[in-house]
């Protein structure tokens, strides 16, 4: 994963000098296809990113890119390093103690991958003693360590680390969002496996992604609200999400 300079450079010069106050410096992680990933030239790019870049141009504001650790995003935002985080993250009652959080812009649902002719039951009972991974610090995470206590669930640094172990076979099953996972099953890698049963329906799996600023940072927070609904009246979403999605996620 890649770590940057250039967060805490864009901050000192928004600080020292109030004419560049209007540049904010936007994160994401960067290690979650198709919503935010390096492509092969190593540009940040994703459904995440080309949002947060139309809602900087409807906001009129200068933006910076940065990638960062998914488990670090919400550090950046308390020390100032990043102005706001847009990275396919679902509000939380542990986030919103962190941070204050956008209307939505996108909507999905979780589900598991792997072998579906061999897990077509993802009942807790099905899958007890069965490896199940899924990226550290996420509502899936945290939705696998309190219902399925009885299986051995393993924490990868990002969902992108938790496909590579399915590929590899070091686990048994993958929960992650619906969309991630397209993008990896039609992938060369992916190929061998499917989504395993129907989509999960419980109130950890929130299923809506929002924008993260710092606290108390309220006049950001209703011009990113604004952008969100002129960017979803000029055509800008719609012609974001055809790019990446090939259905509607709002």
């Amino acid at each position: 994963m890649r770590k940057f300079a250039l967060p805490l450079l864009a901050w000192w010069l928004a600080t020292a000098f109030p004419a560049l106050a209007d540049r904010l410096v936007v994160a994401t992680e960067g290690a979650y296809p198709p919503f935010n990933y390096h492509d092969e030239q190593g540009r940040l790019t994703g459904f995440d990113v080309d949002i947060a870049l139309a809602l900087c141009r409807a906001m009129a504001a200068e933006c910076e890119l940065v990638a960062e650790e998914w488990d670090k995003l919400l550090d950046g935002l308390e020390q100032g390093r990043f102005d706001l985080v847009v990275a396919s993250m679902a509000r939380t009652p542990a986030r919103a103690e962190r941070a204050d959080f956008s209307e939505y812009y996108y909507r999905t649902h979780s589900m598991f991958a792997g072998q579906a002719n061999r897990h077509a039951d993802v009942s807790p009972q099905t899958l007890a003693g069965l490896r199940l991974a899924t990226g550290v610090d996420t509502i899936q995470a945290e939705f696998l360590q309190q219902r399925y206590r009885q299986s051995h669930i393993l924490l990868a640094r990002s969902q992108e680390e938790a496909l590579a172990w399915l590929a590899e076979g070091k686990v048994d099953l993958v929960l992650s969002d619906s969309i991630n996972l397209l993008s990896f099953l039609q992938s060369p890698a992916g190929s061998p496996f499917d989504y395993v049963g129907e989509p999960l329906a419980d109130e950890i799996l929130q299923a809506e992604a929002r924008i993260a600023v710092a606290k108390g940072r309220r006049a950001l927070l209703e011009r990113i609200n604004k952008a969100i609904t002129t960017i979803r009246l000029n055509g800008s979403y719609d012609h974001i999400n055809r790019q990446y999605i090939p259905f509607s996620v709002y």
